[in-house]
């Protein structure tokens, strides 16, 4: 039998190197495995035989023959039913990032060209837009205009496997998420870790055949884990917090080289404050901690996704500060969550010693049981009292509606801030430097008229008309000093609401078991000791759900005080700027 594989990008064969050009989407036929060096030879549809980059292919899996009775043809769907959805389904990633296009010029960078282009125009505009793309996608990226100038982040998740070298930015989706199909808020499953653990959570729990939050609720096996405390605080019950802010920097990215050379990825450097011992990363390996993060806390605490994957321009320097930009973001609000930042898997991608104790680490990561809805049986609520259903209840509601209006909030913030990015790149500047060029035509036509006393008045009209050209520029050039980040810090918001529909609906359903369970009592399935320890773990949940809303509710009001201070301050500069430069203009008329 012929193995077949697809193309996953273009190659093109170097002339005498006896190799193969393909193109992406191509189906080619493997000839030969065992070349060696990173190489496979395989034929075209043309009838053309060279050899290929392994790495640039992927080889289809033949379907074995199976009949009525086969144990192979059984149709794994039929348990589906037996495992509720989430609310939205797993967490997602950024899917289309909103506001940004990426200016392919020939300095590799992000354009603000505004006036080398034709009138009408707006620098950096492309007929398609995602900002107003229906659905929600949630972590990390929000849908928005293409204007804001970085790099567009295109998901391609890719299986990961335990090779240190394994290029995760490669175009390889077998076991990824559609983008179309994230939406704004919610979620789809994410092949390999929390999309798949709910449906093998049947694996994972030996001998325990409830689905979802019923996993939790009556489950009858010792809780396993660092336990998590959750104590009473001023605001409400808070997460146990260290005594020691963890903090690290995302820096110094350096490209690197694999298969001779064809292959090409960017390692950074992360550096955390706890040992200033700086330990060296690729975005995969970003992508794994996210994975394992969610699949983990996912139920109980937000996960806001990475920066998504990149076909192209990857290795362009505004792409690469643009990415060590988010990933510096990503990290520093990791560091600051209590749970996540003392957790084992995180500790590890901080500090881990030398490449055997990386992959140490990461198998028994893999390997960890206590994930999914199962992390509540870590969490102890210290000295609070058990909450009937009905507060529970409320406090979850409570929490749902504040999440949606503040999503709704910062969604009408990015569509403004993008359009007046696009203003101020665009229109506004050339409307400046029109009033330029009119004041200096106007000196023109002064002077030409002959008289001697003119030329005072003339070369005031010209400095003038300058003045209000620097100022078209400077208008084009501020929102990179004081918007940029305002938009940023609410990219960052709406990626980390849009988690909420999930974790929400994870103690949804839970409440509603809680509901049934009179019903199941009564019907001999539960007993009443059991329907007792269902509404005390339901507690439990409201407790973790609580101290994870005081801890967004902190974050915000920090994050939002110090990101208006800034933008502000940069505001009162601008116009300062601005005003002197009028103030300078104005001196140079006189008055008879």
């Amino acid at each position: 039998m012929e193995t077949k594989a697809q193309v996953l990008y273009d190659f093109t064969a170097e002339p005498g190197n006896n190799e193969l050009s393909v193109r992406e989407g191509e189906t080619i036929t493997i000839t030969n495995q065992n070349i060696g060096g990173g190489w496979i030879e395989a034929k075209n549809s043309r009838g053309e035989v060279g050899l290929v980059p392994e790495d640039y292919i992927e080889i289809k899996q033949a379907q074995p023959f199976t009949s009525g009775g086969n144990a192979a043809s059984l149709d794994l769907s039929l348990f589906d039913s037996h495992i509720p959805a989430p609310a939205s389904t797993a967490q997602t990633s950024n899917g289309n990032d909103p506001w940004a296009v990426f200016d392919s010029n020939a300095s590799g960078g992000f354009s603000n060209n505004w006036a080398a282009q034709p009138e009408g125009t707006e620098t950096g505009e492309t007929s398609s837009s995602a900002w107003h793309s229906g659905g929600h996608g949630h972590p990390q990226a929000y849908q928005g205009p293409d204007i804001y100038p970085y790099p567009c982040l295109i998901d391609l998740s890719g299986a990961e496997d335990d090779e240190w070298d394994e290029e995760w930015d490669d175009v390889k989706t077998s076991g990824g998420y559609a983008e179309s199909e994230a939406g704004e808020g919610g979620a789809i499953n994410r092949g390999g870790a929390h999309g798949s653990s709910m449906k093998i959570a049947l694996n994972k729990f030996p001998g325990f055949t409830k689905s979802g939050p019923e996993l939790y609720l009556l489950s009858k096996q010792p809780a396993k884990g660092t336990r998590l405390p959750v104590y009473g605080g001023e605001a409400g019950p808070v997460w146990a917090y260290p005594d020691y802010q963890l903090d690290c920097v995302v820096a110094d990215p350096k490209k690197g080289t694999k298969m001779y050379g064809l292959k090409s990825y960017i390692e950074y450097q992360v550096t955390p404050t706890t040992t200033n011992k700086p330990v060296n990363h690729r975005y995969k390996h970003f992508d794994w901690l996210y994975e394992r993060l969610l699949d983990k806390y996912g139920s109980a605490i937000p996960i806001p996704c990475l920066p998504d994957k990149q076909v192209t321009g990857r290795f362009e320097e505004e792409f690469i500060k643009m990415r060590m930009e988010r990933l510096q973001g990503w990290m520093t609000r990791m560091c600051r969550h209590p749970v996540v930042s003392s957790s084992e898997v995180f500790q590890l991608f901080l500090s881990y010693k030398d490449e055997k104790d990386w992959k140490m680490g990461k198998r028994k990561a893999e390997k960890d049981e206590t994930v999914e809805v199962m992390i509540f049986s870590t969490i102890e609520p210290e000295g609070l009292p058990d909450l009937d259903l009905i507060e529970v209840e409320q406090k979850c509601e409570q929490f749902n509606r504040f999440t949606r209006a503040m999503d709704d909030g910062v969604k009408d913030l990015l569509t403004i801030g993008n359009e007046h990015w696009k203003r101020c790149t665009g229109p506004l500047p050339k409307e400046y430097q029109r009033i330029g060029k009119a004041f200096q035509n106007l000196s023109s036509v002064f002077n030409s008229s002959g008289y001697e006393g003119e030329a005072t008045l003339t070369d005031a009209l010209t400095a003038a008309g300058k003045t209000y050209e620097d100022i078209a520029q400077m208008v084009a050039e501020q929102p990179k000093k004081d918007l940029h980040f305002l938009m940023e810090t609410n990219n960052e918001y709406k990626g980390l609401l849009g988690c909420f529909p999930d974790t929400i609906g994870v103690h949804k359903a839970a409440i509603e078991k809680v509901k049934e369970a009179d019903k199941l009592v009564a019907t001999g399935k539960i007993t009443t000791s059991e329907k007792i320890t269902m509404s005390k773990r339901a507690s439990t949940m409201s407790y973790a759900l609580q101290a994870e809303m005081n801890h967004f509710h902190s974050n915000r009001i920090y994050d939002y005080n110090r990101v208006m201070q800034q933008y502000l301050e940069q505001q009162g500069k601008f116009y300062e700027m601005i005003a002197e430069k009028l103030r300078h203009a104005h001196s140079q008329f006189t008055t008879m």
